[in-house]
């Protein structure tokens, strides 16, 4: 077998084994791989192999990969949003992870293609990242009826990198209690959940990620 086709079959296993411990069904998650500074060869491979979801990070790059693509494939943005990025976005993906700001969602609510997102929090405290606080996402989900177009599916975090993920836990966690409260506080429905990325996502779905982020695991290390 070829490297990443390897790669993507230990995943498979480890995701299987991550949901039987917890007595959930690996169809409820969805294995997305993380294509920054990946060839447009190996993401092709990726998808012949049965990925059916990639995450880029920079608008530049995606563009380059995604225009003239093809396939039946999802592109999702995983990384920080530019403000002067944001007229690119409609046309390259269905899913925006890393909505943290009101006027993003605005934004995009205007150019009226249905496209889901995420709101993304910052459990970590970490300055290097982004991300909003449970106070913020609740005065952005008390407008959330006011759209036609931008549909939220759920939250997005992304720890700090440790050796021992179980260092982690609580924050995948905390990302599950929070969705469980606003949905009910709101009336909302709301079920996706993107954390875990290569070091960590066997305890994120333990916690009940529905998206893994994964790119290392699968392409290996980046130039």
């Amino acid at each position: 077998m070829s490297t990443i086709e390897d790669s993507i079959q230990r995943i498979r296993e480890r995701i299987a084994g991550a949901c039987a411990r917890v007595g959930r069904s690996e169809s409820d998650v969805r294995l997305v791989g993380v294509t920054k500074r990946v060839d447009v060869d190996r993401i092709r491979l990726a998808a012949s192999l049965g990925i059916r979801d990639f995450g880029e990070n920079y608008i530049q790059e995606a563009m380059k990969k995604i225009e003239g693509f093809g396939g039946d494939v999802s592109w999702h943005m995983i990384g920080h949003i530019q403000s002067n990025k944001l007229k690119y976005m409609p046309a390259l993906f269905s899913y925006i992870h890393s909505v943290d700001r009101w006027e993003i969602i605005q934004d995009l609510e205007s150019y009226g293609k249905p496209m889901k997102f995420l709101f993304e929090l910052n459990l970590s405290g970490e300055a290097s990242k982004h991300g909003t606080q449970e106070d913020n996402l609740r005065r952005m989900v008390e407008k959330v009826h006011t759209l036609r177009c931008m549909e939220p599916v759920g939250l997005m975090t992304m720890p700090p990198y440790v050796d021992d993920p179980e260092e982690v836990r609580g924050i995948f966690r905390s990302l599950r209690e929070i969705l469980d409260r606003v949905n009910r506080e709101f009336s909302l429905n709301m079920g996706e959940l993107s954390m875990g990325m290569s070091s960590d996502f066997e305890v994120a779905i333990e916690e009940g990620a529905t998206m893994v982020r994964i790119g290392t695991a699968i392409f290996g290390e980046r130039q």
